[in-house]
Formats: structure tokens, sequence, C-alpha cells
């Protein structure tokens, strides 16, 4: 029986002591483990598999940790993971106090950078090659890999600007597999694929214009090739640029079958690749889903209606508006600044935008958030899914920031609803005309209601609603975290409190505010965003203006970053799940 070469490779000075004819076997071994971890535990899973021989080949040729290796989003870091010292942990990959699903500058001197976000990976490695130059340092390695779809990112094209009048010592390397978590879209995806056929493309060669050494592109699941080339690319100085062809899914065929499942496709048969079965009959929906298939019901009346999503149709099922009605639903690829201000650009034409980007994501667009939506007043719905804890993905990807960081803004509307019907009638309100832009923030995940496909009904802008009225103390939630309230409330047998559920977060109920002073004695705020900064500190900045003293609680996220867990063990630490609840409402 053929001995195991993984088994001996704990970290890659190990893989280097190995002949290049042994590489092709530790690549079906790394490929093997990665499948059948991420087939028991879940996880990201098609990338991964698709550049296990480019991972290998970079760790055997270069000298890392001392040359700096990034990887762009960090999806396809699990081979690095499992070759530079995390083998024996990687089964706790993504679960509370295991080990991160993205590279983490904390968690091990082989991650160069921290990711999570796209189209990063060229700044920080120039950043890195010109303080290494700086510093005298002329030998070392900076490798940036970086997808197509984030490579099509704005960022990426500012870090390849600054880089080609340099004379870094940077090698990027372009992993071009025509998909992120969706298609790749856009003109350099066709420009691209014009490339990889051989074609002549319309233009000279995009990277050589902008002063780069460049090679490709090259099969990168031929690992002699891609060791022979990286190998002479080390000795060249400057900046270089590698273009490598490469399968999403590579060596398990379902996955490259149906990339986009492949993605994340959560458990499933080692072995065959088949996802297990989930019974989801009579259970509620995705809130994801809640949107796409209302924004199809809408715009089937309302001709106006515009969807525009940067590179998450299926993720944020805007898939369904694109399905339907092709025209009138955009993926803008990874580029969410450019989202925000098409967007911008369409409202001042009358039409009605649905901008659904993830929170954590709209991060990345702030200022045209202020710039072009703001300041002009104009009337963008932006539908922020995955609000709150996001689970396993962890810190990069939590949307617990948005309101801080939306309700310093001028004109805008802060909007979360507790459930699948109120988030149909939020965006039925919004898409009425409304003379304000609109936020309207919900969770990663299943609602609360099987029943949710209820008549429309139009919602009072600035309107909370008493779900509860008892005691002298009141709860005041937002969102959907409102349900862990009301079940908290309902498993004690000291209910004496009152509940207030607040669609809006901005602006507030100031009338429901006042009357909540004079008739309770304390206040005891809950949202799933950052304490500092958010509802409870609206609702306290509210009571301090108007010069009344009343004792406020305020419970949400503390302040510092909540790692890699369920939303469960998330909400744990937080102190806002059920169990905690009942805890605090029983003392």
């Amino acid at each position: 029986m053929q001995s195991k070469l993984l088994d001996k490779i704990n970290f890659p000075s190990e893989l280097r002591q190995l002949g290049i004819n042994q590489l092709p076997q530790v690549a079906q071994e790394l490929r093997d483990f990665i499948i059948d971890i991420v087939s028991q535990k879940g996880g990201h899973l098609g990338a991964s598999l698709g550049v296990v021989e480019l991972t290998i080949a970079l760790h055997y040729v270069f000298n890392t940790p001392e040359d700096l290796l990034i990887w762009d989003v960090g999806h396809q870091a699990y081979g690095h993971k499992i070759l530079t010292g995390r083998k024996d942990i990687f089964h706790k990959n993504r679960e509370q106090d295991g080990i991160s699903g993205f590279p983490k500058r904390s968690e091990s001197e082989y991650d160069a950078f921290g990711v999570g976000h796209s189209s990063t990976s060229i700044s920080a490695a120039l950043g890195m090659a010109i303080a290494s130059k700086l510093k005298g340092d002329f030998d070392k390695q900076h490798i940036a890999v970086i997808g197509d779809a984030s490579l099509a990112s704005g960022m990426a094209f500012e870090g390849l600007n600054h880089a080609g009048v340099t004379d870094a010592n940077l090698l990027v390397i372009l992993n071009d597999n025509a998909i992120g978590i969706d298609p790749s879209v856009g003109a350099l995806k066709d420009y691209l694929t014009a490339v990889k056929e051989g074609k002549n493309p319309r233009a000279n060669n995009i990277i050589k214009s902008l002063n780069f050494d460049y090679s490709g592109p090259i099969d990168g699941h031929d690992l002699p090739k891609l060791i022979s080339e990286l190998e002479r690319l080390k000795n060249i100085k400057g900046p270089k640029f590698l273009h490598v062809i490469t399968t999403k899914g590579k060596g398990l065929q379902l996955a490259e079958e149906d990339q986009v499942k492949y993605h994340a496709p959560g458990k499933f048969e080692a072995k065959t690749g088949k996802i297990y079965p989930s019974n989801q009959e009579n259970l509620p929906p995705k809130y994801q889903d809640v949107f796409g298939h209302t924004l199809v019901e809408l715009a089937e009346k309302n001709l106006k209606i515009i969807g525009i999503t940067p590179a998450m149709p299926t993720g944020s099922s805007m898939k369904f508006m694109m399905e339907k009605f092709p025209d009138r639903a955009l993926d803008v690829g990874i580029a969410e600044q450019h989202a925000v201000t098409l967007a911008a650009g369409m409202a001042t034409q009358g039409m009605t935008v649905f901008c659904n980007i993830y929170s954590t994501f709209l991060q990345r667009a702030y200022d045209q958030v202020i710039h072009d939506v703001a300041l002009q007043n104009l009337p963008v719905i932006f539908c922020l899914d995955r609000a709150g804890f996001v689970g396993e993905d962890g810190a990069t990807h939590h949307g617990v920031f948005d309101i801080a960081y939306l309700s310093c803004i001028p004109n805008i509307i802060i909007s979360a609803p507790i459930n699948e019907i109120e988030l149909r009638n939020l965006m039925y309100t919004a898409q009425l005309g409304l003379e304000h832009p609109i936020a309207i923030r919900y969770p990663r995940g299943r609602g609360e209601i099987v029943n949710w496909q209820q008549p429309f009904e139009a919602i009072e802008i600035g309107k909370a609603i008493c779900l509860q009225k008892r005691g002298t103390k009141a709860i005041l939630s937002t969102g959907t975290i409102g349900n862990n309230v009301t079940k908290a409330l309902n498993s004690i047998s000291n209910n004496n409190f009152s509940h207030y559920h607040f669609p809006f977060i901005k602006p507030l109920d100031e009338v429901v505010l006042l009357d909540i002073f004079n008739e309770y004695e304390e206040i005891i705020t809950i949202e799933d965003g950052t304490i500092i900064g958010g509802f409870g500190s609206l609702v306290a900045n509210f009571y301090e203006q108007k010069g009344l003293v009343i004792k406020i609680s305020k419970l949400g996220i503390p302040d510092f970053f909540i790692e890699q867990a369920t939303v469960n063990e998330q909400q744990q630490i937080a102190g806002i799940d059920v169990i905690t609840l009942q805890k605090f409402f029983s003392e």
C-alpha cells in the first residue's frame, strides 16, 4: 500500500524535501483531505479544490513564511492552511475556538495578511514589497493570488495601476476560473476568455500596458509547468503577472459541474459529492428568498423597478428577478462602489432601484452612500442582507456595523423588520415613492413564518409597535432579534415587561419614546448591531437631548470582534441569545 505523503507534511519545509515527481500524489491526498473534512463540517469547497496544485507549487518554490503569500478573499486557502501547520486542527475550521475559514495574521505566521473581503491582495502585497525595498531587503518575494472576479473590482485596478510605475518585487497571480461565487461578469471576463481561447483581443494585452511582466496563460493543474514558471519569475525583478487557468471544484465531478452550488455546499457524501437532502417542507423561508420573490412580485406591477447586486445574485436571491426580468436585474460584479452610484444615477431618472448588498460589503461603498445618494437625497432602496451575526464566516462578514455607520448620515431612513411579512411590507412601502433613501436590514438564514406571502400593506414610516404591555420596565428592540426577546419573555414566569418593536431606527418614533418615558421606570434596548453608535445609543441620545433622565440598559454587540462560531454561539457571547435573555429578564 502506498504511504501517504501528506501524513509527513506539517509545514512547507517538509514539502520542499520531496521530488517534483512526488507532488501529484501530494495534490491528490490534499484534495481528498479537504473533501473529507468539508463533507462532514461544511465550508468553502470549490475554491480550495481549484487551487490545490497552485498552493503546492507556491509553497514548494517560495520560501514561505519569509516570502509573503497573500490570498485574495481567502475562500481558496484551505490547502494553504493544511500545509502550514494546521492540518491536525483543520477539522475545527470555522468552529468556535477553532481556526478561521480565512487567512488571519494572528493565527499563523504563514498568513501574511488577514482577508475575507475581495480585491485587497494586490494593494497589500505592494505595500509589503515597497516596505521591503525601503528596509533594504531586495530578495524577499511578495505574491498576491487573486481571482478573475476579484480582479475586476476597482481596488484591484488601483493596486495594479500603482504597482506598474514601481520597481517593487511583486508577483500577481491571476487564478482565472471564470467564477467567483457566481459566474464572473463584465468586459474583463470577456477579455480573459478571449485570451484563454487564443483569440486576438481587441486591444493589446491590458496587463503589459500597465508595465507588468506578463506570462501565461498556463494550466494551473500542471505542477511541473507551474513550478518551472514560478522558478523563472522568482528571478525577475519588478512587477510580474502570471495568468493561471484553473477549474473551480477540480477533482470532484459534481463540484466541477455545479460550481455555484459547490462553492459552499454544506454537508455532502465525500466519495460522490452528493449533497445530503434536507427536509425543507413546512419550514419558514430564508430571508434572502423573501426578498427575491417579493422583488419579482413588485416588479411585475411596477415597471420602474430595477434590481442591482454586486456579484451576489444567488446569495441575495436577485437571481429570481434576473430570470424573470433579465433586462431589469443587473449583476455588476464585485463592485460595490459602482453598484451604489449606478443606483443613484438610475434614481435621478425616476427609476425605483433596489440595490441589494450584504451589510458587510456596503462598508466598501460608504462614500458613495453619503456623496452620491444621501447628499442628493436620492430614493435608492438599499436591501442589506446578512445584517447581524453571520455565523461561521466570522468577523470579516458580520453585518453588525450598519446601524452605527448609517445612522449618522442625513436623509437616510433605516429600517429593520421583525419577520418576513414586515420585510415584504417595507419593500412594498419603499417602492410607493419615498422622498428619501432607505436601508432595510435583515439577517442571514430562515425567518419565523411559514405562511409569509400575505397581501401587501403600506407601513407608516417611523412608527413603533407595542407587542406586549405590562409592568414597569420596557424592552425596546429592532429587527429580528425581537423574536429572541419574545421567546425569552414567553418562557419566564415573571413576565412583567412591556415589549416595543421599532421597525424604524431612523427616524425613531419620538411620540412612543415620550410615552415610554412617562410610563416606565427603566428601559432595556436590544439589537443585533453594535452597542456603540447603535439603536440603544440613538434612544439614549434622544432622551438626553430632551433633558429626560431614565435608566437605560443597552444590550447588543460589544466593542470587540466576535470570531467564527454558530449564530447562536455568537449571540451567546453578546448576551442576546434566548437563554441569556431569559436569565437577564428573570433577575
